[in-house]
C-alpha cells in the first residue's frame, strides 16, 4: 500500500488554503511533483460582517511521501546525470522555480535545460542568476566526481544561445573598432562565462589579442591591437 502525507491548512480563501498547503508538502517533500497532489475542500470559509462570524477556508492535501515518490535519478540517467538532475532540481526547487528538466549528455559537455512558462526568475539580471545556478551545479558534482570533468552547461528557455549571438555580435564590432582606430577597447562588465564567451570567438581572429581586467564583479574583457 503506498503511503502518503497529509498535512491541513487554512487561508481567507480555498485558494490560499491551498497555496499554504502546497508550500508545507513542498518543505516536507523537496522536488515535490504538484501535479500529484489531491486536495479536499473541509470548509469554504466565511468572510464575515467587520471581523465577525469570520472563519478560514480550510483544506486537506495529500501526496505520495518521499519514500514512494519518483526519484529524481531516472532510469537512462548516467551517473553524472544523475548527479546533476539531482542538484537542479534541489536549487530550482529552492528558489521557487516550477520548471521541468532536460538533460542532453555530449562526450565534453551535458547540457541541462530548465523547460518552463515564466524562467526570469532562473536567468536573473543579465544571466547572472544561471551562471551562479551553473556554477554551483559544476562545483557540486565536480567534487563528487574529481575524474574525467566534463563541463555542465546550464540553459533556460533558449537564453544561452540569444545571449552567445548578442556577445558575438559586439565582439565582432569592437575588434573591428580595435583594428580600425589602433587601441584598445574595453567591453563592459560581464559575468566569467560571458567573457569566456568574447575569449573564444576572437581567439581565431588575427591582430588582436583579449584580456579580462578589473576584479569581480566588474571584471571586464579588453581587446587589444597587436603592436599597440
Amino acid at each position: 500500500m503506498t503511503s502518503e502525507l497529509e498535512v491541513e491548512a487554512t487561508g481567507e480563501t480555498v485558494g490560499e488554503a491551498k497555496w499554504g498547503a502546497l508550500r508545507q508538502l513542498e518543505r516536507l517533500h523537496p522536488g515535490l511533483d504538484k501535479g500529484a497532489v489531491r486536495f479536499q475542500v473541509i470548509s469554504e470559509g466565511k468572510r464575515g460582517l467587520l471581523g465577525v462570524g469570520y472563519a478560514p477556508a480550510r483544506v486537506l492535501a495529500t501526496a505520495p511521501d518521499a519514500q514512494t515518490a519518483e526519484p529524481a535519478v531516472r532510469e537512462g540517467d548516467s551517473p553524472l546525470a544523475g548527479d546533476v538532475r539531482t542538484v537542479l532540481e534541489r536549487i530550482t526547487h529552492e528558489l521557487g522555480i516550477d520548471c521541468r528538466l532536460e538533460l542532453d549528455e555530449g562526450d565534453d559537455t551535458l547540457v541541462a535545460r530548465l523547460v518552463g512558462s515564466d524562467l526570469g526568475l532562473a536567468i536573473g539580471k543579465h544571466g547572472q542568476t544561471i551562471d551562479a545556478i551553473q556554477y554551483l551545479v559544476n562545483a557540486i558534482v565536480w567534487r563528487r566526481r574529481p575524474e574525467g570533468r566534463k563541463e555542465v552547461i546550464v540553459d533556460a528557455a533558449g537564453y544561452r544561445e540569444r545571449r552567445r549571438t548578442v556577445l558575438e555580435a559586439l565582439a565582432t564590432r569592437s575588434a573591428e573598432q580595435a583594428l580600425a582606430s589602433g587601441r584598445p577597447v574595453e567591453l563592459d562588465a560581464m559575468t566569467a562565462v560571458e567573457r569566456k564567451v568574447v575569449h573564444v570567438y576572437l581567439k581565431e581572429v588575427g591582430g588582436i589579442e583579449t584580456t579580462s581586467e578589473g576584479t569581480e564583479p566588474n571584471r571586464y574583457v579588453v581587446i587589444t591591437p597587436l603592436g599597440a
